[in-house]
C-alpha cells in the first residue's frame, strides 16, 4: 500500500470527484483511477461505489479514511522531523488563511516572510475560518491563521493574536443612521431589529458570535442576506441594502458606525495547529514571525 495510492484515495474521498481530486493532485484522471484501483487490488475490496455521475464511499472505504489520514500524517511528521534535523528553513508550508486576515493583517508579514525564507514555497489557501479548523485536524493543512471558535478543540493548539472589534454600522443615508443622528442617543438592540440586516453566515464563528448576543436579549435578527465574505457585506451595507458588524479596520466614509446600548462584541483572531503533529522549521519561523508582530 503506497502513498499516493492513499493520496488519491482521500482527494476522491473528499471532494466525492475523480475529475477534481485529478486537479487537486495536478494528476490526469486516468491516473487517479489506476491509483484507485491499484488499492482496491491491495485491500481486495472495492473502496467506491459509482453510481452514475454520483461517487460514495462503500463501508469499507469509510473503515479505509481515517487510517489513511492517520497513516499520512505519520509520514509527513516523519519527513518534517527528519528534515528538521538540518536546521534549515525550507521546503512547502501549506498554510490557510480567512479572506479578511489574509487581506488585512498578513500582507506584509508574508512579504517580510517570503523576503526571509526564500527557500519555502509557500501553499497558502484562502478558506472560510471553520474549514481551516477542519483542514488543520484532517492533516491536508499544517497551520491555519483565522478567525477563531467560541469553543476550544483538544486536538488543537490555539493562539489568540489580535481581538477584531465589531461594529455596528449602517449606510450614511439610512433610516438608522437618521434616527441616531436626530435622537442623540443610544440605539438599542431591538431598535436595530426593526430594520433589516446583512450578515456572515450563521454557521460562522463571527456569525454565531452575533447571533448570541441578540438570542441572550431574546431578540432574533432580521437577516436579509448572508455571505461569509466581510468585504462583500461591506459593500451590501453600503449601497443600503441593511445594517451590518462589521471589523473596526473597514469602518470608512462610505459607512455610519452606530452608537449601540450593548458591551462591545470582539472576535479573536489567531493561529492554530495540530497538537499531535511534528512541525516544520518553516511553521515554527511562521509562528514566531506572528507572535513577533504581535508583539510590536
Amino acid at each position: 500500500m503506497d502513498t499516493q495510492s492513499l493520496q488519491a484515495f482521500m482527494a476522491v474521498a473528499d471532494t466525492q470527484s475523480f475529475s477534481r481530486a485529478a486537479e487537486l493532485l495536478h494528476l490526469t484522471q486516468p491516473a487517479v483511477s489506476k491509483r484507485i484501483a491499484t488499492l482496491e487490488s491491495q485491500v481486495g475490496t472495492r473502496l467506491f461505489d459509482r453510481i452514475g455521475r454520483r461517487i460514495a464511499l462503500t463501508e469499507a472505504g469509510s473503515v479505509l479514511l481515517p487510517q489513511a489520514r492517520h497513516i499520512l500524517m505519520t509520514v509527513d511528521d516523519s519527513r518534517r522531523a527528519l528534515a528538521n534535523l538540518s536546521g534549515q528553513v525550507g521546503g512547502r508550508l501549506t498554510l490557510a488563511t480567512s479572506h479578511h486576515i489574509g487581506l488585512h493583517r498578513l500582507p506584509p508579514l508574508l512579504k517580510q516572510y517570503t523576503q526571509r525564507h526564500p527557500e519555502v514555497e509557500l501553499d497558502l489557501h484562502f478558506l472560510d475560518s471553520e474549514q481551516a479548523y477542519q483542514g488543520v485536524l484532517d492533516g491536508t493543512l499544517e497551520m491555519a491563521v483565522v478567525t477563531l471558535a467560541p469553543h476550544p478543540h483538544e486536538q488543537l493548539q490555539v493562539v489568540e493574536l489580535w481581538r477584531d472589534r465589531l461594529c455596528f454600522a449602517c449606510a450614511t443615508d439610512h433610516s438608522l443612521a437618521n434616527q441616531a443622528k436626530a435622537s442623540q442617543s443610544l440605539l438599542s438592540l431591538a431598535d436595530l431589529c426593526e430594520y433589516k440586516c446583512v450578515m456572515p453566515g450563521a454557521k460562522t464563528f463571527t456569525g454565531s458570535l452575533i447571533a448570541k448576543r441578540f438570542s441572550e436579549a431574546g431578540l432574533e435578527l432580521p437577516v436579509s442576506m448572508a455571505t461569509n465574505y466581510l468585504e462583500t457585506l461591506k459593500m451590501m451595507c453600503s449601497v443600503g441594502l441593511g445594517w451590518s458588524l462589521l471589523p473596526e479596520k473597514m469602518i470608512d466614509s462610505e459607512l455610519v458606525e452606530l452608537r449601540v446600548d450593548t458591551p462591545p462584541i470582539y472576535r479573536p483572531l489567531g493561529y492554530l495547529v495540530h497538537t499531535n503533529r511534528t512541525l516544520s522549521n518553516a511553521a515554527r519561523r511562521m509562528i514566531k514571525e506572528l507572535e513577533d508582530r504581535r508583539q510590536s
